[in-house]
């Protein structure tokens, strides 16, 4: 999501919204599963959002971003340098040793899922493998602090401060953000700021999180066909995302794979 700046209400989902929420995740999850089974040197970015779509249609679901704000697949493929919003074109040819970010959404009886990961395409550098696994392991820390009476900011300064321990950078042109009866609702959740800041986390929150991390500077630009975001110095990104409700026993991972 874009960072876009302005107040806006909160949404609270009730149990049987939760329920559709965690439909909609469910077939997320199974399809970012199929695509990470089935990547492989010398399959194209096409071929992997013809079967991430025919997947979504058969259960009942319509891929969330086909169409969205005129975005023209069902699926986000962003290799390397590119950190989201990766077209999926037919000359997109993976290789041994690129990574791989995939972004899915669908919707399912009016309620949205999202969530995406990184994979490995055959074998990649220890640099690239070390970047996915803190990427990843960026996104559980922060999910573990998107707990009742938290606050927006204990999950952004999570994600920071883990990775700059780490070495690496994260991307501040996009954030996360609640998802519902739209793909892109409030709070936005950067992955970036200062613990005890921002909205108050309550029970029936649900938001997306998605820490994107890159080796060298976060600044990135938008690639000649108007969507695909890339790091400006092309270093490697990776990018994980799960949608998650907050409880008052603790979060839940909607999209679990």
């Amino acid at each position: 999501m874009k960072v876009a700046r302005g107040p806006a209400k909160i949404k609270l989902r009730a149990p049987w919204e939760i329920d559709l929420l965690r439909k909609a995740n469910a077939i997320v999850a199974e399809v970012l599963l199929t695509l990470k089974e089935k990547v492989t040197p010398g399959i194209t970015a096409w071929d992997l959002n013809q079967i991430a779509e025919e997947i979504a249609l058969k259960r009942g679901a319509r891929p969330a971003f086909k169409g969205y704000r005129g975005y023209p697949f069902s699926l986000c493929v962003s290799v390397n340098e590119e950190v989201v919003h990766g077209l999926p074109l037919k000359e997109k040819v993976l290789k041994e040793g690129d990574i791989v970010s995939f972004d899915f959404g669908t919707i399912y009886e009016g309620y949205y899922g999202d969530a995406a990961l990184t994979v490995a395409v055959g074998e990649v550098s220890e640099e690239a493998k070390r970047l996915m696994e803190v990427t990843e392991k960026a996104l559980y820390r922060a999910i573990e602090k998107a707990r009742v009476g938290n606050r927006v900011g204990d999950i952004s300064a999570a994600v920071q401060n883990y990775v700059e321990k780490k070495g690496y950078n994260v991307i501040r042109d996009f954030v996360g953000h609640g998802i519902g009866e739209s793909l892109h609702e409030p709070p936005e959740v950067p992955n970036f700021g200062r613990k005890g800041k921002g909205p108050r986390l309550m029970a029936g929150m649900v938001i997306a999180i998605e820490p994107m991390v890159v080796m060298g500077s976060h600044e990135v630009e938008i690639l000649p066909d108007g969507w695909t975001a890339v790091t400006k110095d092309r270093s490697l990104a990776a990018h994980y995302e799960h949608s998650v409700v907050i409880t008052a026993k603790g979060p839940e991972i909607l999209s679990k794979i």
